[in-house]
C-alpha cells in the first residue's frame, strides 16, 4: 500500500505431554547449505524442495515454508508500526548491529518435526557473521520454554557462518521432537523464538520493518546471549525482524505452501500489534480448520511495495522478487496476489498495471507449471492522501480486468468485501486502525481483514489428497 503516511510512523507418541529437548538432525546437510543463494538460486532451491526425490510433487515430508518475513531493504528504511525508540539498541544513529544478540519471535502456520532457517544478507554491503544460533519454543515475551532452546548449525555442522553480501543462506535441518504431534500438543498458534549473535559489526542490516510483532535485542557489545532461556539480557524491543526471512518445516505428509504476495495491506498495516490478525493470518486459521496441519501460509507482503517499479523503502518491485520471495520459498503450490494501489499512487496507468499483472502471471506459470494463482481486486483508497476520484477510476479499471480476464485460477474480490457502495470508500467499521485507532482510508483493520480472508475459495488451496473444507 501507499505508506507515505507511515513513513512519518511436540515427545514421543504415547508419552505424556511435556517439554522436550530439541536436537540437531544428524547426517543431513541443508539444501543449498554449502553456498549462499542469489534470487534465481533461491528459486531452484524452492523447486528442489517441492519436487526433489518424488517426481510428482506429492511427498511424505517435503519442505514447506511455514513462516516468511521477506526482506525489503536495510534498517532504518521501511514502514515499521509502533516502533520503539532504538537509540539505545543502535546508538549514535548506527545502522549496524555490533556484537549483540537478537531474539526474533515468529509464528509457524504448519508444525513439522524438523525446521530450517533462512537468513538474508541480500541488502547488506559486507559479509555478515553470525554464531550461536538457537531455536526454541517461546514461553512469553522474550523467554523460552525450559529445555527447548536448541543450537542450529550450518554447512554440515558449523556453528559460525559467514553470509556474503547480497546472498541468502539456509541452515542445516534441526529436529524438533516436541513437534511430532502438534495437534495433540496444541502447537498451532504458538511461536518460535529464534536467537542469534552478530559477530563484530554487521554493516547495514537487512530487515523486514513491519513485523507487527515484538522482538528482543541486547545492548551493543553485550556478546552472545542466544542460549539464555530468560530474557534478562534483552532489554530492548523492536517491532521488526532482522536478517531472518523464512522458516521451513518438514515431516508433514503432502503439505503445501500458499504465498501471499502484496504490499502493506498484506503486510498487515491496520491490524493488531502481536495479534496475528492480518488477512494472511486469518486465511491460515481458516485453512487449519479446514485441512488441519497441512497448508502453510507464507506472507510475502512488503509495506509500500509496487508491481512495476522500485519503491525505495517499499523494496524491489513484485515482478523482480518473484524468484526470491515466491518461487524461492519451499513447497509453493499457490499464490494469492494483491497489489497495485501503490503503482496507482505513483501515477501508473491502469494499462501498465494490467500488463504487469499479465507478466507476473505468465512468469509464475512458466517457471512453476501447475501453480494456482488467485488474484485479488484492489481495495479503495478514496479519501486517503492520494485517493482521488481520478486514481479510483484507474483502480476500478484494473479491477474490471481482474474480474473478467480469465487468466487466474480464481479471483478474491477484496474490493467488494470492503467497499461501502454509498461512499466509494472502505466501510466505516473497517477503517479505525486496530493498533493505533488512526484512520487513513487506505488500510483495513482486523474486521476488514477477516472479511477479506473469507472471500478466498479454500478448495483451490487444498493439500494433496485434501478433503473438502468443513467450512467453505
Amino acid at each position: 500500500m501507499n505508506d507515505k503516511d507511515e513513513l512519518q510512523q511436540h515427545q514421543d507418541r504415547g508419552a505424556p505431554p511435556r517439554r522436550r529437548f530439541l536436537h540437531t538432525a544428524v547426517g543431513v546437510a541443508a539444501l543449498a547449505g554449502d553456498l549462499g543463494l542469489t534470487g534465481a538460486q533461491a528459486r531452484a532451491a524452492g523447486d528442489n524442495a517441492r519436487y526433489g526425490g518424488h517426481g510428482n510433487g506429492q511427498g511424505h515430508g517435503d519442505w514447506v515454508t511455514t513462516w516468511a518475513g521477506v526482506a525489503h531493504g536495510t534498517y532504518p528504511s521501511g514502514t515499521a508500526i509502533l516502533q520503539p525508540n532504538l537509540m539505545f539498541a543502535f546508538p549514535g544513529g548506527t545502522t549496524s548491529a555490533n556484537d549483540q544478540s537478537f531474539r526474533l519471535i515468529v509464528r509457524p502456520t504448519v508444525w513439522g518435526e524438523t525446521v530450517r532457517l533462512r537468513f538474508s544478507n541480500v541488502f547488506g554491503t559486507q559479509p555478515l557473521t553470525l554464531d550461536d544460533i538457537y531455536v526454541g519454543l517461546q514461553a512469553s515475551a522474550g523467554t523460552i520454554e525450559e529445555d527447548t532452546n536448541t543450537p542450529v548449525s550450518f554447512r554440515g555442522g558449523r556453528r559460525r557462518v559467514v553470509i556474503p553480501a547480497g546472498q541468502l543462506l539456509w541452515s542445516d535441518p534441526v529436529s524438533l521432537d516436541f513437534a511430532r504431534d502438534p495437534d495433540r500438543l496444541l502447537l498451532f498458534g504458538r511461536k518460535l523464538a529464534i536467537s542469534f549473535h552478530v559477530v563484530g559489526s554487521s554493516g547495514p542490516m537487512t530487515w523486514h520493518s513491519k513485523a507487527l510483532q515484538t522482538n528482543y535485542i541486547t545492548a551493543p557489545g553485550a556478546g552472545s546471549h542466544s542460549k539464555d532461556e530468560n530474557d534478562e539480557a534483552y532489554p530492548y524491543t523492536s517491532t521488526s525482524w532482522y536478517f531472518l526471512d523464512a522458516v521451513d518445516t518438514r515431516g508433514v505428509r503432502n503439505a503445501v505452501t500458499v504465498v501471499t504476495l502484496g504490499d502493506s495491506i498484506t503486510d498487515g498495516t491496520g491490524s493488531t500489534l502481536n495479534g496475528d490478525d492480518r488477512w494472511p493470518d486469518d486465511l491460515a486459521r481458516r485453512l487449519h480448520e479446514a485441512y488441519g496441519n497441512r497448508v502453510a501460509v507464507a506472507n510475502a507482503g512488503i509495506g509500500g511495495n509496487r508491481i512495476l517499479t522500485d519503491a525505495g523503502a517499499g523494496g524491489p518491485p513484485a515482478l523482480s522478487r518473484l524468484d526470491r520471495d515466491v518461487l524461492g520459498l519451499s513447497g509453493v503450490t499457490a499464490v494469492i496476489w494483491f497489489e497495485g494501489i501503490n503503482d496507482l499512487s505513483a501515477g501508473a496507468s491502469a494499462e501498465s498495471i494490467i500488463e504487469g499483472i499479465r507478466t507476473g502471471v505468465a512468469t509464475l506459470r512458466a517457471r512453476r507449471p501447475g501453480i494456482k494463482i488467485i488474484q485479488a481486486t484492489i481495495t479503495s483508497s478514496l479519501g486517503s492522501t492520494n485517493g482521488t476520484p481520478e486514481l479510483d477510476a484507474r483502480r476500478q479499471a484494473v479491477n474490471a480486468f481482474i474480474r473478467s480476464a480469465g487468466i487466474f485460477d480464481a479471483v478474491a474480490d477484496f474490493d467488494a468485501a470492503t467497499l461501502d457502495p454509498a461512499t466509494g470508500r472502505l466501510r466505516l467499521e473497517f477503517q479505525p486502525n486496530s493498533s493505533t485507532a488512526a484512520i487513513d482510508f487506505l488500510h483495513p483493520n482486523r474486521a476488514g481483514y477477516l472479511a477479506m480472508a473469507r472471500t478466498i475459495d479454500l478448495d483451490l488451496l487444498a493439500p494433496y489428497g485434501g478433503r473438502r473444507p468443513r467450512n467453505p
